[in-house]
C-alpha cells in the first residue's frame, strides 16, 4: 500500500517532465468534473468542456480522447471511471479510495483547486493561498530517493541549536503537518528512527548508497497514536477524555483531533470526546489553542500537566500590568 502512495506522489512531481503540464491538467478536470457531481453523462461532460478555459481550441471532446483518458487517470490514480448503462451516465467506481484521506484525495483535491483558480483567473487577486515552507525545494529529491531507497545527505539546522549539522539519513516517508513538510528516516550515526522539518533543512543531496527499507513499518501505524509528527516511545496510549463548550462542538465534530475522537456524551451546552493516543508536545498544544471552550476530564495526570500549563501562562501576565 505504502509503495503505491509513493508512486502516486513521485508521479506527481515527475509526471509534469514526461508529460505535457496540459494533458496532465485535463485529467484533474475530468476527475474532479464526474467526482464533484457523482455521475454524468458524456454529453454532460462535453457540454462542460465546451465552457472551460482549458478548451482553447473550444472543440468538442471526441469520444475517442475520453476514452483515453480514463485509461490514463485508471493507470495514474487507480480510479476506474465506469459507465451505467442503464442511463448511460459515467461514475467514479471506487470512489471510497477517495475517502481513506490518502494521498490520492490529496493529489486530486491539489490540482482541483487549482484548475479552479487557473478557469477564475480574474478572481486570483482575491483568492488567499496557505504558504508552505520548502513545499518543493526538496520534495522531488527525496521522493526520487525514497523510490529508489537512496540514502541523502542533508545540512540541518534545528530551531533548537545555532549550530548547522551535516549527516545522512535514510528516507521512510513524508508528511504534512500544519503547513510544514516532514521527513521521517532511519539515522545511522543513531540507529533510530527520527523526524526532520524540512523547512530546517538547508541543503540536501541523493546519496549512490542504498538501503533496504523495513517491510515492519507503515507509515499510518507508525503514527496512529500520535496527534501529530512528535512521537515519544516512552508514551503510554491512554484514554483521554475532554468536555467541549459552545460553538467549538461543532467544530470538534467537523475536523476531529485525532482519528481516534468518540463523541460519548451530548448536552445543551456541551458534549464530551474521548481519545486514544498518546499525550505529546503537540496534542497538549492543540488542547490549549482552544482557551476556555475545552476542558481536559481525564486522566488527571493530562488535567493536572494542562492546568500547570495555564498557571505558567497566567504568570506572565501577572509579571506587568500593562493598562
Amino acid at each position: 500500500m505504502f509503495w503505491h502512495k509513493q508512486n502516486i506522489i513521485f508521479a506527481y512531481y515527475l509526471i509534469i517532465d514526461i508529460m505535457a503540464k496540459d494533458l496532465f491538467n485535463r485529467y484533474i478536470w475530468l476527475l474532479d468534473t464526474i467526482n464533484s457531481r457523482k455521475s454524468i453523462t458524456f454529453k454532460g461532460i462535453n457540454n462542460l468542456w465546451m465552457h472551460s478555459s482549458m478548451n482553447d481550441d473550444g472543440e468538442k471532446l471526441p469520444k475517442r480522447t475520453f476514452h483515453n483518458q480514463r485509461k490514463a487517470i485508471e493507470d495514474l490514480f487507480g480510479l476506474n471511471i465506469v459507465c451505467n448503462h442503464s442511463n448511460n451516465e459515467y461514475s467514479i467506481e471506487n470512489i471510497d479510495d477517495l475517502k481513506s484521506g490518502d494521498i490520492k484525495k490529496w493529489l486530486l483535491e491539489t490540482f482541483a483547486v487549482n484548475n479552479v483558480i487557473c478557469e477564475k483567473v480574474a478572481l486570483k487577486d482575491r483568492i488567499i493561498m496557505e504558504n508552505i515552507p520548502s513545499s518543493h525545494k526538496y520534495l522531488s529529491s527525496i521522493i526520487e530517493a525514497m523510490k529508489e531507497n537512496r540514502s541523502i545527505n542533508i545540512t540541518y539546522k534545528s530551531h533548537f541549536s545555532t549550530q548547522e549539522s551535516n549527516f545522512d539519513i535514510e528516507p521512510y516517508f513524508i508528511k504534512l503537518f500544519k503547513q510544514i513538510w516532514y521527513i521521517t528516516a532511519r539515522s545511522p550515526h543513531y540507529d533510530s528512527i527520527r523526524t526532520y522539518a524540512l523547512d530546517r533543512v538547508l541543503d540536501l543531496k541523493v546519496n549512490d548508497k542504498k538501503f533496504e527499507y523495513p517491510k515492519s513499518i507503515n507509515p499510518d501505524d507508525y503514527f496512529s497514536d500520535y496527534f501529530g509528527i512528535i512521537t515519544q516511545d516512552n508514551n503510554e496510549v491512554e484514554k483521554i477524555c475532554i468536555r467541549v463548550y459552545r460553538e467549538q462542538v461543532d467544530y470538534i465534530r467537523a475536523l476531529p483531533l485525532h482519528h481516534s475522537q468518540k463523541e460519548i456524551e451530548t448536552k445543551e451546552n456541551y458534549s464530551d470526546f474521548s481519545y486514544r493516543i498518546k499525550p505529546t508536545y503537540d496534542f497538549k498544544q492543540a488542547i490549549l489553542s482552544k482557551l476556555e471552550d475545552i476542558e481536559v476530564l481525564s486522566p488527571i495526570s493530562f488535567r493536572k500537566d494542562i492546568k500547570a500549563t495555564i498557571e505558567r501562562m497566567a504568570k506572565l501576565y501577572k509579571k506587568t500590568e500593562l493598562d
